[in-house]
């Protein structure tokens, strides 16, 4: 009775005791990939901190069949009991003699079943001359490597691994480091790799399958791999590249070599995430990784450099330098996010990439608008709770306060803290006071005292300028997009300019309200100066105006008082403000009316404006602003929606006649992005031109699947109007695009039509598309596409579909991320959509998801007549 209290001490807790330290690892893995289970064995060097009866290590979902511990001086222990806690995840280990002090090794065998969830060692399947078969494959992080192997799965307890692995002759084993011994018996062979260097539990990994691969080498002689399906190596050579090129950037930018001997992509059928960093050892989806130069659209091409680039710079910022608990996952999030979008800024300056950065920035500022939001350092307790804030916080808010700061303290000051942080930290943990204490001593300046506002409470604020003389009036406030009023207050870096990029003004906003002088502005000469980045500098030098948050540096919100939002409105007609700023006028002054704080005649004059932009992320938040518009419409004011499609539709005709559906030569990068979001605007607002166009060119595709009539970057307008054709009476192209996917083996083919198979207006079609999900027919991870694109009309048979289904959903998807995809794509749409509070409490009801993944706006746009101003005069 005695020891069975004693164990009670482990229960409830969130970490495990620090009697007992892990220093090594030696796992064995036996994968039998025809009964989908696994058995295998693990060796652990450890040093105990004190005598102790107990060791407490984490273990879930496994069966443990013998456990040993052997001490210092080679006397061996066997536990008097063996305790699995499967609500606390914990594997008690109970001895009667008490285990001494000093260097030990604990001995355990195990066996468990290769899942079909994602996560731990899982199962996967791929086909091999049209048979279906197995794979095994490792998904790890936040908390699952316990899933795999009895360990101490918290990530500042680092070891180093030495894994062995017995796989069916014929297949490949990967594993973080490099194979070093095979040896075969029989039909299975023995795969022997290299002992890694010090890391997490989260970043071990082991993928047995069936690949081809390709691979370079670095400047620096690191070898790199890209493991690809069988006959589509050559999909792996533009990720390849990437890989080599980020590699040698990210060792210049860091002062700092990639620590290990090699690095391996693997693209699998089967994964829940986009990739996950395994040191070492990357592994991606499918569409993350393979690009077909013939097949793969524009978008496909900056998706891989993204993904590519940020988990490659997951090497240094989270596996070299790993976050002490997850309380500070932005740490290898928000940085990894950030410097991704630095190296393919390095690779392709042609795309622009920091000023399309501001599209995820919206992300972080959409979802920190909402009162139940979260800090970006939120305190989590148990590690599988922060599945709850891999979100737009974590990342898109967490690279903008990076970026914000970089743009504060300089670029060179900061990339040298960086590497002064890499070299300081190399192959230990840290908090976010560790990183903000070198970029104190690197710019002279205490950064913990502006930055923590910014990371340790939610939201940001909304900046209210008012003109007067020589003065401008800045006042901050919290931002909220239910047009309520928070406490928030930070210190702000300020920059504006005034009728031109060269006179600028910068400081901090360190108090609620500030007046500044800008007398120097308004009477220094411009006869040096470029008044403007847009195109006629003679106009613009006929109009002062004032842009506060230049380029969008600052993670806030700016609105101008009348005087100053009208002259910022001529400024932009007359093409005087960079696409940048262009992008964040349209894009606050939404969110402020989505808060109720500007009228929505203000935004509709604004969009206006934007008629004969070309600019690709101008137009790009222009179109997201309109499809917002039309999910708001629909709920408060419905009997205008087709009014406003109308007049969106109006808005992109311009851009539409320049682009046309074919490509030209030479043409950029952007004019390809530009063109698909166009075409797929104006065949989701149902312009009959656009639809005919769409049609003809899909009757093409059908005919002939080689058509250059339907390119990679125009084949989803074709098959969103396809849809938008299509109803319960006329099920042709529904049934002509589900044959499509059935017979594609391309997974960017499959991807582009289960993005648009859920956009008919007829509810009654997206039923039967969600049905889909229930079934075999469409791979688990590939819901999230599916779900994504669901037309706003069937929105109610979603949901309704949703509550009805949600015990098959659950137990279908099991406890990896899939369930939350639901709970954010249905539950509510996309967050500006309005929904009613007896969903909310419902909802609540029927799920214990993510409070934020979770979230449900009210939205307060007014729906009074008097309130809706007319569009007539807007839609010529």
């Amino acid at each position: 009775m005695e020891q069975k209290l004693d164990i009670q001490q482990f229960k409830g807790q969130f970490r495990l005791p620090k009697c007992a330290i892990p220093k090594r690892y030696d796992l064995t893995l036996k994968p039998d990939l025809s009964a989908c289970t696994f058995s295998g064995s693990v060796q652990v060097d450890l040093s105990i901190d004190k005598v102790t009866n107990f060791l407490v290590l984490n273990s879930l979902d496994q069966q443990i069949h013998h456990v040993s511990f052997t001490d210092s001086e080679n006397k061996k222990y066997c536990p008097s009991d063996v305790v699995l806690e499967a609500d606390d995840e914990i594997l008690v280990l109970v001895f009667d003699d008490a285990l001494p002090t000093g260097d030990g090794v604990l001995w355990i065998s195990f066996s468990g079943v290769l899942n079909d969830h994602f996560v731990g060692l899982y199962r996967g399947t791929y086909v091999d001359g049209g048979v279906k078969k197995n794979m095994a494959c490792t998904q790890f992080e936040p908390a699952d490597a316990r899933r795999c192997f009895p360990c101490w799965d918290e990530p500042a307890l680092k070891a180093t691994f030495k894994v062995t692995v017995e796989v069916p002759l014929e297949l490949t084993a990967l594993s973080n480091m490099p194979a070093i011994q095979e040896t075969v018996n029989g039909h299975l062979k023995t795969v022997y790799f290299e002992e890694s260097s010090t890391m997490s539990t989260y970043l071990v990994a082991v993928v047995v399958g069936l690949f081809d691969h390709i691979e370079d080498t670095t400047a620096s002689g690191i070898k790199v791999r890209a493991y690809c399906p069988v006959g589509k190596a050559h999909q792996g050579k533009f990720a390849l590249d990437i890989a080599v090129k980020s590699l040698d950037l990210f060792t210049k930018y860091f002062s700092m070599p990639y620590p290990l001997p090699k690095l391996d992509m693997v693209a699998v059928p089967d994964f829940s995430g986009g990739a996950m960093e395994n040191y070492g050892l990357i592994i991606f989806r499918e569409n993350e990784l393979l690009y077909d130069e013939l097949r793969s659209g524009a978008s496909c091409k900056q998706r891989i450099t993204i993904v590519v680039t940020h988990e490659v710079a997951h090497q240094w910022f989270g596996n070299l330098v790993t976050m002490e608990w997850w309380t500070h996952l932005w740490l290898n999030e928000g940085f990894a996010t950030w410097i991704s979008n630095l190296a393919t800024d390095r690779l392709f300056p042609e795309w622009k990439i920091w000023t399309q950065f501001v599209q995820d920035t919206t992300g972080g500022l959409s979802l920190d608008a909402l009162e139940q939001s979260h800090p970006i350092e939120v305190e989590v307790h148990h590690a599988r709770s922060v599945l709850e804030i891999f979100d737009a916080i974590s990342y898109e808010k967490g690279s903008a306060v990076i970026r914000m700061l970089q743009s504060y303290l300089g670029a060179d000051i900061f990339q040298r803290s960086l590497s002064t942080y890499m070299k300081r930290y190399a192959g230990k943990n840290t908090k976010t006071e560790d990183l903000w204490s070198v970029l104190s001593e690197e710019a002279g300046i205490q950064v913990n005292s502006m930055m923590d506002a910014w990371t340790k409470q939610k939201g940001y604020p909304v900046i209210s300028v008012k003109s007067n003389d020589n003065t401008l009036e800045f006042e901050q406030s919290q931002f909220l997009s239910s047009g309520s009023f928070g406490d928030g207050q930070w210190i702000v870096p300020i920059s504006l300019c005034l009728g031109s990029y060269n006179r600028t003004k910068n400081f901090l906003l360190e108090t609620q309200v500030r007046t500044v002088d800008i007398s120097e502005l308004l009477y220094s000469s411009d006869s040096n100066l470029s008044p403007s980045k847009g195109n006629d500098e003679g106009k613009c030098k006929e109009h002062s105006w004032f842009k506060v948050n230049i380029e969008q540096t600052g993670f806030y919100r700016v609105k101008y008082d009348d005087k100053l939002a009208a002259q910022l409105r001529k400024a932009i007609e007359e093409n005087c403000l960079s696409e940048t700023d262009k992008f964040g006028v349209l894009d606050d002054t939404f969110a402020l009316c989505e808060a109720c704080q500007l009228p929505f005649s203000s935004l509709l004059s604004l969009m206006d404006v934007y008629r004969k932009e070309f600019d690709y992320i101008v137009l790009s938040r222009l179109i997201e602003v309109c499809y917002d518009v039309t999910r708001i419409a629909s709920d408060s004011f419905p009997n205008s929606v087709n009014e406003l499609k109308q007049f969106f539709i109006n808005l992109l005709l311009f851009s539409a006649e320049k682009l046309g559906w074919e490509s030209v030569s030479e043409e950029s990068h952007l004019n390809k992005l530009m063109r698909k979001e166009v075409l797929m605007a104006l065949a989701t607002f149902g312009h009959s031109e656009t639809h005919k166009e769409a049609m003809n060119r899909f009757q093409a595709f059908l005919d002939d699947r080689n058509s250059p009539l339907l390119s990679a970057d125009t084949k989803r307008a074709a098959y969103i109007a396809v849809m938008r054709n299509t109803c319960s009476t006329n099920r042709t192209g529904y049934d002509s695009l589900l044959k499509l996917y059935r017979e594609s083996d391309e997974g960017q083919e499959k991807e582009h039509i289960l993005r648009s198979l859920a956009s008919s207006s007829d509810p009654s079609i997206v039923l039967e598309v969600l049905n889909l999900l229930l079934s075999d027919e469409i791979r688990d991870q590939d819901s999230l596409y599916l779900l994504s694109g669901i037309s706003s009309e069937a929105h109610e048979t979603a949901w309704s579909w949703l509550k009805e289904n949600w015990d098959l959903i659950s137990s279908k998807s099991g406890f990896g991320m899939q369930p939350t995809w639901y709970i954010r794509r249905i539950v509510p749409p996309p967050p500006e959509t309005y929904i009613h509070h007896d969903s909310e409490t419902e909802h609540r009801k029927n799920s214990d998801q993510s409070k934020v993944g979770g979230e449900h706006k009210t939205r307060t746009i007014p729906s009074r007549a008097d309130q809706i101003p007319s569009l007539q005069g807007m839609t010529a």
